[in-house]
């Protein structure tokens, strides 16, 4: 069975390409919290993508890299009325950008768990709250499926039924949830923004009884509430322990005009913060190595043969979207470096693309030789996600990478750059403006943008 897009050019564009450059856009511009643990869930809206579309975007970001999953995505029914949770159990969904595989296997599991999830795929033909998740989905993944599930209302038994039954059907699954709804619905601003407050602090607390019964009597708003519900109960399940509010707007203000309709929206994660080591992303002796191997054999080919060399990952890890810069020194000084800021490519695609670049594509540099080759050392610094700051006294050195924006300029540093000159926090804001081709001064102005990340850096010389 092929889903074929119900609102493709209503609430998103219906040319890929233009897709494509909006999605990409509101991703870039998304910056959620660095936070430590494994994402369980998360909770999105669902209107049209100029309204809420930059909020889910905060959401999606955080599910970058985790390629290979499948997404269960729970939304409520608009236009059709079921009493049962309905799950769509075979086939594929088109969009703009493709079509994407149902995960059946998956999807009859979770039937099979309780009486109260049925294969319904004919309620889905129409309905929005899942079809506008999924190009989002697939502009953050490289590879997914999805089991896309509507659940319009339902006592508090039957959504604790449907959440156990996903998180039964999911247990040791690659799998991500998404509960789709938007928030308040209604003619007042200043309404909005109370009831919309109070459903978040209730999202955030992480008890899925209790938000349940705020629904039910009307203190938390939320066209979704039960898909939310029957989510975190699912979360719970399978080690989610905590809740982190990302984003949360509405449409006046999304518009700026003060009165009339107003829709609230959110993006919420779940996380399992029992995965707390710090390190635990790092990478391992022998992923630093491979990474390092794919480096140093792509420069060598490429410089000697004007060829690209195909390269594998050793491990799974090595395939999840990072930043990543890769830097070339010849004789303790530097003979170029470039990167990817955003996590747009997986890791070892990226380091075997930035290993060419670095050596024929840094404009303060001419194009390294094969004559240069036994003498350049190869460094390769990967880097977490940007988190923006307010507060310039935040910047540690020694531990930071900085970048500024300012308009249609930008410049970026990397952490161990102010270490090596011996720089102080107010040396690097200004050598980070002047790389922007900014004045020294420009990381104080009020419409500049400040961001650091931190860096895992590793390199040839150390072994």
């Amino acid at each position: 069975m092929l889903r074929e897009p119900a609102v493709a050019g209503q609430f998103y564009p219906a040319d890929a390409k233009v897709l494509t450059e909006m999605v990409d856009r509101m991703l870039n511009d998304a910056q959620p919290p660095e936070l430590i643990g494994r994402v369980v869930a998360i909770q999105v809206p669902h209107a049209g993508y100029p309204f809420s579309g930059p909020t889910a975007a905060y959401a999606f970001k955080m599910l970058q890299g985790m390629d290979s999953v499948t997404v269960v995505i729970i939304g409520p029914s608009h236009r059709v009325y079921i009493d049962k949770a309905a799950v769509f159990c075979h086939g594929k969904w088109r969009t703009p950008l493709g079509d994407v595989d149902v995960d059946e296997e998956l999807a009859k599991a979770i039937v099979a768990g309780d009486d109260f999830l049925v294969d319904m795929p004919q309620v889905h033909k129409l309905e929005h709250s899942i079809e506008v998740e999924v190009p989002f989905l697939q502009r953050a993944f490289s590879g997914f499926k999805i089991v896309p599930i509507m659940l319009l209302q339902g006592s508090w038994e039957q959504c604790e039924r449907v959440g156990k039954a996903i998180a039964h059907a999911c247990q040791d699954r690659n799998v991500v949830l998404v509960a789709s709804s938007d928030l308040y619905h209604g003619y007042s601003y200043d309404e909005d923004k109370q009831a919309d407050s109070v459903t978040t602090e209730l999202m955030a607390g992480f008890d899925p009884k209790a938000f349940y019964e705020a629904l039910r009597q009307g203190k938390a708003q939320a066209c979704g509430g039960y898909p939310i519900v029957a989510t975190m109960v699912a979360a719970r399940e399978l080690g989610a322990d905590k809740a982190v509010v990302l984003h949360k707007t509405n449409s006046n203000d999304v518009t700026g005009e003060k009165g009339g309709y107003c829709v609230g929206y959110s993006a919420v994660v779940f996380l399992d913060s029992s995965k707390t080591d710090k390190k635990s992303n790092d990478l391992t002796e022998q992923e630093k190595r491979n990474l390092l191997g794919i480096a140093r054999n792509t420069l060598e080919d490429y410089i000697r043969n004007n060829k690209i060399l195909e390269v594998k990952p050793l491990t799974p890890r090595l395939s999840e979207n990072r930043g990543v810069f890769v830097t070339l020194h010849k004789q303790g000084q530097l003979r170029g470096c470039i990167g990817y800021i955003e996590p747009v490519k997986p890791l070892y695609l990226a380091v075997n693309e930035m290993a060419v670049a670095a050596s024929t594509e840094d404009p303060r540099f001419p194009r390294v030789t094969m004559d240069e080759l036994s003498d350049i050392d190869i460094e390769i610094t990967v880097l977490s996600r940007l988190q923006r700051i307010t507060d310039p006294n935040s910047v540690v050195v020694g531990k930071h990478g900085l970048v500024i924006r300012k308009g249609y300029q930008s410049g970026l540093l990397l952490p161990q750059v102010p270490v090596e000159q011996g720089w102080d926090r107010k040396q690097f804001l200004e050598y980070t403006c002047l790389k922007a081709g900014l004045p020294t001064d420009a990381w104080q102005d009020k419409d500049s943008e400040l961001y650091v990340f931190t860096g895992q850096v590793f390199g040839e010389k150390e072994r």
